[in-house]
């Protein structure tokens, strides 16, 4: 739909509808005006940087990080599955 026929349907609307239509833009406006400015992106940094990175590192059952998913794994599908 283009704008000009856009407006015409505005136009052919009754003044209270036309109200309704202006209150809804006024509410839409404000609400993704809202969206935008609480959309904060924080700039890509190093991974390693994260302070997540290394806490399991001295858990001796993550040693061998590939041995522990198997664990897990089988340990959930047979409790899971029996």
């Amino acid at each position: 739909m283009n704008q000009e026929k856009i407006w015409r349907e505005f136009a052919a609307l009754p003044p209270e509808a036309q109200q309704l239509v202006v209150d809804f833009i006024a509410f839409l406006r404000t609400r993704y005006k809202q969206a935008r400015s609480n959309k904060k992106v924080k700039p890509a940094g190093n991974l390693t940087d994260e302070a997540f990175i290394g806490i399991w590192r001295d858990r001796p059952d993550m040693q061998d990080s590939s041995a522990w998913v198997r664990y897990v794994r089988e340990r959930e599908w047979i409790r899971t599955h029996e």
